[in-house]
């Protein structure tokens, strides 16, 4: 596949709808005994992550895209694009792989012939594919990651929760990510950072697991709303000396602590199931 003919090939991503008009509520056939144990919970804990964005508010309607690969293959989930996040199931999820072959959809109800978000596989598969020991990759538009991508100094470490990273990547923006060509340059820019921001854009974080993947969006996010409202209210900034910023950065490292996300992702877990037990269907 060309980058020229991906393009024109865009429509792919936005089918012809004719939905009964009615609309009524989305049923999902449960694809429970029809996977793997391994994928099974790598689609209960996608869906997860997609209803605590949504619980967070760091969604954007129906656009946006988590991926979470299966485990032990170059194959990964993501969402139907026409889906909210609070609609998303583990057997509503597309598997896909790295070339962007459908290996399974849901049956969509009639009239909705959901495709995923060609952007979504542009970003997702060639990150996958670039880094193996990856699982979960997020992308959000959220507003707070978005003022903070278009800042010429990007993050800044005047809060604990930033000096977290220490290191994050930025991506210079190109337009919708459609054309193949930029995605070397994604996977450049991302290095071996946990979270990229893609300028005039939105940010990226991932994880070696779906619970590290989420708790980096988190606290990024978090980072970019605490910077966004001191600079409001000041144009002097208290910026920590460059070692104590070090000093804290490796006292959150996973070789000082314990993976990000590990602690916190049953307590989430939890909470997604007091607000919509439903993900887990």
């Amino acid at each position: 596949m060309q980058a020229n003919d991906f393009i024109q090939d865009i429509r792919k991503g936005y089918p012809e709808l004719e939905p009964d008009k009615d609309y009524p509520p989305l049923q999902w056939r449960s694809v429970r005994d029809e996977v793997s144990d391994v994928e099974w919970q790598a689609r209960v804990d996608c869906a997860c992550a997609y209803r605590l964005v949504k619980h967070f508010a760091m969604d954007d309607l129906i656009y946006n895209h988590i991926s979470v690969r299966i485990p032990g293959s170059d194959s990964f989930l993501l969402n139907a694009f026409g889906l909210l996040y609070e609609e998303i199931t583990a057997s509503s999820l597309i598997k896909i792989n790295l070339a962007g072959d459908v290996l399974w959809a849901p049956d969509f109800p009639k009239g909705l012939a959901y495709q995923f978000n060609p952007a979504g596989w542009v970003i997702h598969a060639a990150i996958h594919e670039a880094r193996p020991e990856l699982e979960g990759v997020i992308h959000t538009h959220s507003l707070a990651t978005m003022a903070v991508s278009a800042l010429a100094q990007g993050l800044l470490p005047i809060t604990q929760t930033a000096m977290r990273f220490e290191h994050v990547g930025y991506h210079d923006y190109e337009g919708v990510v459609l054309e193949l060509g930029e995605r070397e340059r994604l996977r450049h820019n991302l290095g071996q950072n946990d979270v990229m921001f893609l300028r005039n854009h939105g940010v990226l974080a991932v994880g070696r697991s779906i619970a590290e993947a989420f708790n980096n969006t988190y606290r990024i996010e978090r980072a970019c709303k605490a910077q966004l409202l001191a600079s409001a209210c000041s144009t002097s900034l208290v910026m920590p000396p460059a070692s104590v910023v070090a000093k804290t950065n490796h006292m959150y490292k996973p070789g000082s602590r314990r993976p990000y996300g590990l602690l916190e992702w049953p307590a989430m877990r939890r909470l997604a199931d007091r607000i919509d037990p439903s993900y887990k269907t």
